[in-house]
């Protein structure tokens, strides 16, 4: 058998996991809201029209914010259509995805669901067809008290305390030639400064989060992130990074060696923030919202099959097998070892669309494979991220080289006195023998080891066989007398171990 291990001292330390980093998404987008988290004649729907069924999955991830309400949708939204009476809400032609929005769920009813699902609002504002202006007074409406036209307004919708969303977006994608509004660099900056600028004036609480790129393959990357800086590095407290990833070629190795270039694009971002901090002279250090984030290829054909201007259609519907949950997984991991910058993250998105949650109209809903190294990674992944020496075998993919087999990070909370590992085993035919090294905190006991595996790399969850894939525990961790403990990861798999310390 292959062998892998890791050594980790509890005094070496690479950050604290900010809980945000295991946020999601959700957009006006095909079935996200209607018919995901709102759908009024479900038989589990309370009595604002949100499916009961849907929250309780969603609680038990434990996501601590949610973006909202787009992505693309939003640079052409105006946030008026979703607030006041229902009947008075227009229907509008929505350009980025090509259907009709009812506006029947809008800013107020998100923020009463975030308060049923536990979580809080990361709002976006429409820097594409709209700025300075909008953003200003959609603070106002959201965390000003009252005595002013917007606050009062939001009153008189029956909202007498503030909202108080504390993160904001300026914008989505805006290199992107997709985008309604897309601008320069130079463009971007400057009203992405300004903007913020108001919105702070109008509550110096916010926090802030500007455009990066929209992926590593964009052209302009990263002159973009050093550009928008260069105009914004005053204003704003985050630089927003995306990125998916596909299997189109049904090259398993390399799908699941994505996460080493993942680890690549956050270490350039992390260095393009630091230059600008260096040539401003500046003493903020600007962190990073991997604020979209997952596996996106199943769903590119059907989707081009759709009609357009329809209400909610089956959009962005990827069917996720349990070697996207892999990757997933190891996606975690390439955030959480750099937990000192990457302090807020989003996978895209919650529910339906490209989504750890699947429901059927009228019908059930069920977790999809990848639900379960997000949920484990939220629940279990809360502490201080401890520097990982790790030695493993590695291989050579179709685009990388030297990949591990063990993907691994080991996260220590001294409240709970645990230390918690998470490690993807990637060697598709052979199990791996992992030794995990924790002399440093003087023995301890396992707690329990999760697995998630399956014989079938291309096995999926769905309404009629919602637990084909899922995770169990082993029983084939140990401590040895050293303060080591040992471990058989399976091959292909996603491996949790709690360590009592």
């Amino acid at each position: 058998m292959n062998k892998a291990s890791m050594i980790v001292d509890k005094d070496f330390v690479v950050g604290k996991v900010d809980e945000r980093i295991y946020g999601s998404f959700i957009e006006h987008l095909g079935r996200a809201v209607y018919g995901g988290i709102y759908e009024s004649n479900h038989p589990t729907a309370d009595e604002q029209g949100f499916r009961a069924d849907v929250l309780e999955l969603v609680k038990g991830l434990q996501v601590p914010i949610v973006r909202y309400p787009g992505g693309n949708f939003v640079s052409g939204y105006n946030w008026e259509d979703g607030v006041g009476p229902l009947n008075e809400r227009p229907r509008r032609l929505e350009l980025a995805w090509r259907t009709i929005e009812p506006n029947w769920i809008g800013f107020n009813e998100f923020i009463d669901w975030c308060k049923k699902a536990n979580t809080e609002a990361m709002m976006a504002v429409n820097l594409g067809t709209r700025g300075v202006d909008e953003a200003r007074n959609l603070v106002e409406y959201s965390n000003h008290p009252s005595g002013s036209y917007w606050s009062d307004l939001r009153v008189s919708h029956g909202y007498k305390d503030p909202h108080a969303v504390k993160t904001w977006c300026l914008g989505n994608e805006m290199d992107g030639p997709w985008q309604i509004g897309h601008k320069t660099a130079t463009e971007y900056g400057r009203i992405a400064n300004e903007a913020g600028k108001v919105m702070k004036w109008v509550d110096p609480t916010i926090e802030l989060v500007a455009c990066g790129s929209s992926n590593r393959g964009m052209a302009t990357f990263p002159e973009w992130e050093a550009a928008v800086l260069d105009l914004a590095y005053e204003t704003v407290d985050y630089l927003s990074i995306h990125q998916y990833y596909g299997n189109q070629k049904n090259d398993t190795p390399n799908f699941l060696a994505q996460s080493v270039g993942m680890d690549d694009y956050i270490h350039t971002v992390i260095s393009t923030c630091d230059y600008i901090q260096a040539k401003k002279r500046g003493k903020k250090k600007i962190h990073l919202s991997f604020d979209e984030w997952n596996v996106w290829f199943h769903s590119h054909e059907q989707d081009k099959q759709l009609e357009p201007w329809t209400i909610a259609p089956p959009q962005l519907e990827d069917i996720y097998t349990h070697e996207d949950a892999l990757l997933v997984g190891c996606m975690l991991i390439s955030m959480l070892k750099r937990a000192d910058r990457v302090k807020m993250a989003c996978i895209a998105q919650l529910v339906n669309v490209i989504a750890p949650i699947m429901t059927e109209n009228g019908g059930s809903a069920w977790k999809q494979t990848i639900y379960y190294p997000y949920m484990h990674a939220s629940v279990f992944g809360r502490g201080e991220v401890l520097v990982p020496l790790v030695k493993s075998p590695k291989y050579d993919s179709s685009e990388f080289t030297d990949v591990p087999y063990v993907e691994t990070v080991a996260i220590h909370s001294e409240e709970k006195s645990e230390v918690v590992v998470f490690a993807v085993n990637r060697h598709l035919e052979e199990a791996m023998l992992f030794e995990i090294d924790l002399r440093s905190f003087g023995g301890g006991r396992i707690m329990e080891h999760i697995v998630l595996e399956h014989e079938d790399l291309k096995a999926t969850n769905t309404a009629e066989m919602p637990n084909r894939v899922q995770p169990h525990s082993s029983g084939n961790a140990a401590m040895t007398q050293e303060g080591k403990i040992t471990a058989s990861l399976g091959k292909a798999s996603w491996n949790v171990i709690r360590i009592k310390v």
